[in-house]
């Protein structure tokens, strides 16, 4: 009787690839194999804004919580809107589960922002708005009772009286809105006398220059009011500036900001919910994700003044935002 010929090793090989795969399909196949996560994108204005460095460490954090989410944070290097455009259309022909930008110039975006909607992928806007788009919700501060909060600011620290110089970038909606309210309460004490509006656009390093030029122009300044926070973000920006007779107000509140208030360069900071941009615009999405219907579209987050005797205190709440703590703080 003759013995039955032995498969070769090629054979073997075949079997068990077929084998594997077939234990791959049936694993797909299962009904309790996980989905893959939803892919959220998120744009800030521009990765060099050190504020929105907390914002990718609230969405992610927030991502974590709820599970399921992958975060892919992009955005342009510079303020550069027409690239930032081109971020947020990669976005949709990628066909991501859900966008959330902090918009340079929302009318430039807002036809992208409708196609977006218009393909079923959910659009939020966080800290600057589109108001025109189909955008489904806005999560960030009111800008406008952000800026009458910096312009009431510096018109008591001056007692209403006094010639002021204000800082602010032209094209975004939340400058725009701060400005619109700063400007407001300042008219509201015909003693101040706004001499210069001066545009930064968005520049950090550009508001030093500015500072120290200004503070040759008009040697007898009263007062600088900032709607971002440009001259906190570099401890020296405000060097030119003696604050024995020139008292400065500005947006934003995170490092150094605390440190030159401290130093009594800075009288009062008008801070954000800058975790919150990130934590609560995963939820917003992740909400529209899942079918539900938003309450409302604006989600106002509220405004930190902060002032020198306040400051130890938002220092120590600073330090529980850190560490992930009071989360529904903000909500």
């Amino acid at each position: 009787m003759r013995r039955a010929a032995r498969p070769s090793r090629a054979a073997v090989r075949r079997a068990f690839a077929l084998g594997a795969l077939a234990l791959v399909l049936a694993a797909c196949a299962s009904p309790d194999a996980a989905p893959p996560p939803k892919r959220f994108a998120f744009i800030p204005k521009a990765l060099h804004i050190p504020v929105f460095e907390y914002a990718r460490i609230g969405a992610e954090r927030e991502a974590r919580r709820l599970g399921g989410i992958e975060i892919i944070w992009r955005g342009p290097e510079s303020t550069d809107e027409i690239r930032q455009k081109e971020i947020l259309e990669s976005f949709i022909a990628q066909r991501v589960d859900g966008i959330a930008i902090s918009c340079l110039n929302g009318d430039l975006l807002t036809d992208a922002i409708d196609r977006a909607v218009d393909a079923g992928i959910p659009v939020v806007t966080w800290d600057s708005d589109a108001p025109k788009s189909k955008r489904q919700a806005f999560y960030g501060v009111n800008d406008v009772e952000g800026g009458r909060a910096l312009g009431a600011g510096l018109a008591g620290l001056l007692h209403g009286e006094g010639e002021v110089a204000i800082i602010t970038a032209l094209g975004a909606d939340n400058l725009q809105k701060r400005l619109e309210g700063a400007r407001a309460a300042l008219a509201a004490h015909p003693g101040i006398r706004v001499v210069e509006e001066f545009d930064v656009k968005d520049d950090a390093v550009r508001v030093a220059e500015i500072i120290a030029s200004a503070s040759q122009r008009y040697p007898d300044l009263d007062g600088w009011l900032s709607v971002g926070g440009w001259p906190v973000f570099v401890r020296n920006a405000l060097d030119p500036v003696d604050p024995s007779k020139t008292k400065v107000v500005a947006f934003d509140t995170i490092p150094p900001a605390p440190e030159l208030l401290r130093a009594g360069k800075v009288q009062l900071l008008v801070g954000q919910k800058y975790f919150g941009w990130g934590e609560e615009s995963v939820q917003l999405l992740a909400d529209l994700v899942a079918g539900k219907t938003l309450p409302q579209v604006f989600h106002y987050s509220g405004i930190d003044v902060v002032t020198p005797d306040t400051l130890d205190a938002y220092l120590a709440q600073w330090q529980r935002w850190e560490a992930g703590g009071d989360s529904n703080e903000h909500r």
